[in-house]
């Protein structure tokens, strides 16, 4: 056949749709001169590139990011199941706020906030009043500016000066609550955090910081630092005291970010939410225990008159009059369809299930680390009801409460077995354990989490909030994603990136990194035999032999012991180049 398909189709030939470049035709992959290093990557590009080009040019270049699943830092959703991501690439046209154009949608997202007002205890028969947003900063903001606006009207109402708002919270608060402050011209009191608190609000500290200018508090369900909850229902007796002596209404704000989508499965008879008065408003992360991928959050108010009407916008230019109440406009439907997908896909038992498998993997990576000696951890979640801060004899009862716990629990579903523990969310943050740095003063905290990268895990190294600035922790997230067998790992990569600090310090970093880690020695029930292994007090002169057996059971020991051999004598004058060879 000679004709060409333009000779069949004339009119393509018209319109020059069977034109093809030289360069179009010679369209390879690779070799076809396409580089970010060609040109001023920085200047909007002059001419455009074939699809396949485009793609694999930036397909290639984001390997260069961490993976995912190995990010130890992140509370955000990592994998969702293909019926889910089905549904966001379906629905990836649509604009959310269009609800003449796309009702069903608008369906979806009441049917939302219904599961939200009702998962937090919210007046039964009522209707919820809130909105989705692009995450929970967005709904913090809502929330803060809500309570701005009804002071305001108290306060006129009264004849009294508007014009120094300010609004309370602890200083281990997440940036947004600091960026809702400023933006919205509000004077931020910081609460100092302190150990007594467990970093996190110091109710009595805040209840000094109150007065009639305070337009109301953040409290946070599960602190970026260290995973604590903060007493909501606590502050709200302080607050009802207030009420009595100078008649303040201060309400509050609940920063759920995380802990209000693991609270109340696991802790469900905690109150902090709007069985609590003084709770206006509540926030959360569709992307983060809501288990869907990032651009999703939620507000929802206790009823109406807790969201200023002046702060709704009613608007007709998409077709029909719409309300509507956030920062941002636009906003894709297709993550909205999806957290819907997990609502119903899941519900409160998997969802609890879900939760209870964090919580084990959490408590069981807490106990393994606190028995090596080696650290300490500063989030208590693994703690017995009660009992804070790390001694033997918390380290002990923690140790002894998992493992009789881990034989009891009757389904993944029962939240029961969570009732013997600290509340908080499945959040690891640890240290080195001060004898470890007695032994060890030159120990770098930094290095091991550099090391770690070298694994692939992602594990940040941080200070806590002001005022105990001059600790440093290392954090660990325990998502959906995460099972025994990371664990596992995890715990032997710590071990490893710790020792190989240590070496690093009295020899070249490259010489001690040239001893791998064995790749014979398993790793399974890795971590509940190192938690087994420390059950009875030590003194510092048994940690260092323990430390060392713990250090044999990974293999560690008997390839130090390798690697020392190898660099006597004339394998001395080898440089670390020759003996990577």
């Amino acid at each position: 056949m000679t004709e060409s398909i333009g000779d069949l189709l004339p009119g393509m030939r018209r319109m020059g749709l069977n034109r093809r470049s030289t360069a179009a035709q010679l369209d390879l992959t690779y070799g076809a001169g396409y580089s970010e290093s060609t040109g001023d990557v920085y200047a909007f590009p002059a001419t455009g590139m074939p699809a396949r080009n485009a793609y694999q040019l930036i397909h290639d270049s984001l390997k260069f990011d961490g993976d995912p699943a190995l990010n130890c830092a992140t509370f955000l959703t990592t994998w969702m199941e293909p019926e889910a991501e089905k549904l966001i690439v379906e629905n990836l046209g649509k604009n959310r706020v269009d609800i003449d154009e796309y009702e069903a949608t608008e369906r979806i997202h009441r049917r939302c906030l219904a599961h939200l007002h009702d998962l937090w205890n919210g007046t039964p028969g009522q209707e919820a009043t809130g909105t989705v947003t692009v995450g929970s900063s967005e709904g913090i903001m809502l929330g803060g500016l809500a309570m701005k606006w009804r002071w305001r009207q108290r306060m006129q109402a009264q004849g009294k000066d508007t014009s120094r708002p300010n609004i309370v919270f602890g200083a281990n608060a997440q940036v947004a609550l600091e960026k809702t402050a400023r933006y919205f011209d509000m004077e931020a009191r910081l609460v100092p955090v302190s150990d007594k608190s467990h970093y996190a609000l110091d109710i009595e500290k805040a209840v000094d910081m109150i007065d009639e200018n305070t337009v109301g508090l953040f409290v946070i369900m599960g602190s970026t630092y260290t995973g604590h909850f903060e007493d909501v229902a606590g502050l709200s007796r302080a607050l009802d005291r207030l009420h009595k002596e100078h008649g303040w209404e201060i309400p509050i704000h609940v920063d759920g970010a995380s802990g209000a989508m693991i609270a109340p499965f696991v802790f469900p008879d905690l109150a902090w939410d709007f069985r609590v008065p003084h709770v206006a408003s509540i926030s959360t992360s569709g992307h983060k225990f809501g288990l869907t991928y990032p651009g999703i959050g939620w507000v929802v108010w206790r009823s109406p008159e807790c969201q200023p009407s002046e702060l709704t916008f009613e608007l007709s230019y998409l077709g029909g009059v719409e309300k509507t109440f956030t920062l941002n406009f636009s906003h894709p439907a297709c993550f909205l369809i999806a957290q819907y997908y997990q609502f119903i896909r899941f519900g409160r038992s998997g969802f609890t299930r879900m939760v209870n498998a964090c919580m084990y993997h959490a408590r069981l990576l807490s106990v393994a680390l606190e028995a090596t000696g080696a650290f300490e951890c500063v989030s208590d979640m693994h703690r017995p009801r009660g009992q804070f801060g790390f001694s033997e004899a918390t380290r002990l009862a923690a140790s002894n409460l998992f493992a009789e716990s881990a034989t009891c629990q009757k389904s993944g579903a029962d939240p029961s077995v969570n009732d013997v523990y600290n509340y908080g969310q499945p959040e690891v943050a640890f240290r080195f354990s001060d004898w470890f740095i007695q032994k060890n003063p030159n120990a770098n905290q930094d290095v091991v989490s550099t090391l770690l990268k070298v694994r692939g895990w992602i594990i940040p190294n941080y200070p806590l909030p002001p005022d105990r600035g001059s600790i440093r922790i290392l954090r660990v997230v325990i998502r959906e994603t995460s099972s025994e067998d990371t664990v596992n790992r995890l715990v032997r990569d710590i071990m490893w990136a710790t020792q190989t600090m240590l070496e690093s310090l009295t020899k070249p970093l490259g010489e001690a990194l040239l001893r791998p880690l064995p790749s014979t020695v398993s790793t399974s029930d890795l971590a509940r035999n190192v938690a087994a292994t420390h059950k009875e007090t030590m003194d510092d002169s048994r940690r260092n032999s323990h430390w060392e057996g713990l250090l044999g059971k990974i293999g560690e020991l008997k390839a130090a012991a390798s690697s020392a051999a190898a660099v006597i004598d004339k394998e001395a004058k080898k440089t670390v180049y020759q003996h990577s060879c």
